[in-house]
């Protein structure tokens, strides 16, 4: 069944590594035959978080508006993430916090990456948590990418062999994750 699933990605970085995995994932998803709009927070030039989107009262900025749109069709949320200083990048956590209710009853899928050897889990712990918080809670596996600036080729491939199936197994628990969940909503949520 196509789902909606949102990308959304962290890094404002001019040297970003990370986009290429972004743009990666989305694409592998809709192969798969989901919506998978990428939310680029480079390309969407977002506030700094000032008041959240619900704050406004129906006078939010176009593209925060856009962005509601876009996160109240979906079914879940990945979320691409780099690891600066051991944590989440400043630009995913502002993107993150201008919504709530949004999120709510919806999985998260967490993809992480690293210039180093731990692929940006220490990131990804981080976002667990703040995940949870959100209303979103992350799915029990993490898609880790170690020495991203190694990890696709030139034309936005990945250099490793087994990339594509721990992908599809990743992605399926996800896909489960995220039918349950749109089932569970379509009968009422618990409050």
């Amino acid at each position: 069944m196509p789902l909606t699933l949102p990308v959304l990605y962290g890094s404002v970085r001019t040297e970003r590594q990370g986009i290429v995995l972004a743009r990666h994932v989305a694409e592998a998803l809709r192969k798969r035959g989901h919506d998978a709009p990428l939310i680029d927070p480079m390309e969407r030039r977002l506030p700094l978080l000032d008041r959240m989107y619900k704050e406004y009262k129906g006078d939010a900025p176009p593209v925060l508006e856009e962005l509601a749109e876009i996160y109240r069709a979906a079914d879940g949320f990945v979320i691409v993430s780099g690891e600066y200083n051991h944590g989440i990048p400043p630009a995913l956590k502002n993107l993150l916090d201008h919504f709530l209710e949004e999120y709510f009853w919806r999985p998260s899928a967490i993809v992480c990456y690293s210039a180093g050897g731990f692929g940006g889990v220490r990131a990804a712990m981080q976002l667990r948590m703040t995940l949870g918080e959100l209303g979103m809670p992350s799915i029990p596996s993490i898609f880790a990418v170690p020495k991203i600036g190694r990890s696709f080729d030139s034309s936005g491939a990945p250099t490793d062999g087994g990339f594509a199936k721990r992908f599809d197994r990743f992605a399926r628990e996800f896909e489960w994750y995220a039918e349950a969940l749109q089932a569970q909503r379509a009968g009422g949520v618990p409050y």
